[in-house]
């Protein structure tokens, strides 16, 4: 199979309008996490990474995005940011156009009096009018499975293009913290009363955030950039457990990082970092600590981006995916900020400080209601 190549790339979320602005945030331990007091989505104090009043607007530079909703406004400034990096033609039929999100639109619920037109809440729909923004004369995908969206619809780019559908491919993937999402997760008691803390034994949940990123990809070198990274294998599993509880046992996800693994040609060893979903649940961070192992993956550095970005829902496989390309080309090993104490049953290597090594390859996972797994290995071209 030929390669597949990350070419472009972006991030705007609250630290920052481009992934170099997120990057270098993140490496300076800074979080987008605030205590917000916005009574039009919680009765009280909450905290998330959101974007603070007039933000999205200044990210807008000009832009006319007018008559856009801030889930398609986050699409359409991502995407712009990504393709600025390249001269592909999308005229021309050979990229797809992958729109990854679990709530869409879910915020027009709120914001209207009356039922918004079905249209409007469609994500097809949604993806149809970002398409179109861009002229993408192909017919946009929607990749909407809970929380592995992100990262499987770079999956599912890869594997287009390796079938022959296309020669490229442009992912995107956004949601927005509305009063849908958060009471949903409040109605689990899940929402953490203090910025979350991922695998730490004080761990008291999740903290919700928002952001759009995209990440442009090709079959063809000459392309690529000469520190280019390769998307290599992936694989996807289910829990078959429970709607909203994941695996007791990791078992699952474990099978699906060993499957990654095996089909890029790598063992444990190979794996410079594992970058983890880690959402700070009592649950979820086991799980995760109990599939490390099974993977063979217990003494490879792990870390969680969720505390500097909060969970991120649809864009959370893109956004991490993208920052822990940067970390795997600039050799760095990030950080889990909030993490002081470990507090999972099985041992797993949590990095908590700013580590420079040399490596080829990171793996990266996550997970989601309905017992969705999902693990990709990206790699170093050689």
């Amino acid at each position: 199979m030929s390669k597949v190549y990350v070419i472009a790339d972006n991030i705007v979320a609250p630290l920052g309008r481009t992934t170099a602005e997120n990057f270098a945030a993140v490496c300076q331990g800074k979080s987008g996490i605030q205590l917000q007091h916005n009574r039009l989505l919680s009765p009280a104090d909450f905290y998330a990474a959101v974007m603070a009043p007039g933000q999205l607007e200044a990210y807008s530079n000009g832009s006319n995005l007018e008559g856009y909703t801030k889930f398609e406004q986050l699409l359409i400034l991502s995407v712009q940011e990504a393709l600025s990096q390249t001269n592909l033609d999308i005229t021309r039929g050979r990229t797809a156009f992958i729109v990854s999100t679990t709530k869409g639109n879910i915020e027009l619920l709120e914001q209207q009096p009356a039922q918004p037109p079905l249209g409007e809440m469609e994500l097809f729909a949604t993806a149809k009018k970002v398409a179109a923004y861009f002229n993408f004369t192909a017919a946009p995908l929607v990749v909407s499975n809970a929380c592995i969206s992100g990262l499987l619809a770079i999956l599912t780019a890869r594997r287009l293009i390796a079938a022959g559908l296309y020669d490229h491919a442009v992912v995107t993937g956004a949601d927005v913290v509305t009063q849908f999402v958060l009471s949903g997760f409040q109605s689990f008691q899940a929402v953490s009363n203090e910025p979350c803390r991922p695998f730490d034994a004080a761990r008291k949940g999740v903290t919700l955030g928002e952001g759009a990123a995209t990440v442009i990809l090709t079959n063809q070198p000459s392309l690529a950039p000469a520190n280019a990274v390769v998307v290599n294998a992936g694989s996807v599993s289910n829990d078959a457990n429970h709607i909203s509880g994941p695996s007791r046992t990791g078992a699952e996800l474990g099978m699906a990082m060993r499957h990654a693994m095996l089909n890029s040609g790598l063992t444990p060893a190979d794996i410079g970092f594992v970058s983890a979903h880690g959402t700070a649940t009592l649950y979820n961070d086991e799980m995760e600590a109990k599939a490390i192992h099974l993977a063979g993956l217990q003494d490879r550095p792990v870390n969680s981006f969720k505390g500097y970005y909060g969970h991120t829902l649809g864009a959370a496989g893109l956004i991490e995916a993208i920052i822990g390309v940067h970390a795997l080309q600039q050799q760095t090993v990030i950080p889990t900020l909030g993490f002081e104490q470990l507090g999972v049953s099985m041992p797993v290597n949590v990095s908590s400080a700013l580590t420079r090594q040399p490596m080829q390859h990171y793996l990266k996972t996550v997970s989601g209601f309905g017992g969705c797994n999902a693990a990709m290995v990206f790699s170093m071209e050689q």
